[in-house]
């Protein structure tokens, strides 16, 4: 593997930091690498339009909003799914 393939972001690797990048919040290195994949990858494109499209509809949910037993099998279901890949 040379240099160039080694620095550029998976498709897994850009699921896991979209949160940080759609809240400015990737370090400018990762901005860049996150960017340069974005631009060759289709399907994730159209995953960070469906992100935008999802934080526009919902706009804000503040935590009160949310049971604790909804919370519960929110972040269960998180666990789950990162476990699973």
């Amino acid at each position: 593997m040379n240099r160039a393939q080694a620095s550029q972001m998976s498709c897994n690797e850009l699921v896991e930091v979209i949160t940080d990048y759609l809240e400015g919040a990737l370090p400018g290195g990762e901005v860049s690498r996150f960017e340069a994949h974005l631009a060759g990858c289709e399907g994730c494109q159209t995953y960070l339009e469906q992100m935008r499209q999802t934080i526009d509809a919902l706009g804000h949910l503040p935590r009160e909003s949310l049971t604790p037993e909804a919370e519960r099998r929110f972040l269960a279901a998180f666990r789950d799914w990162r476990a699973a890949t």
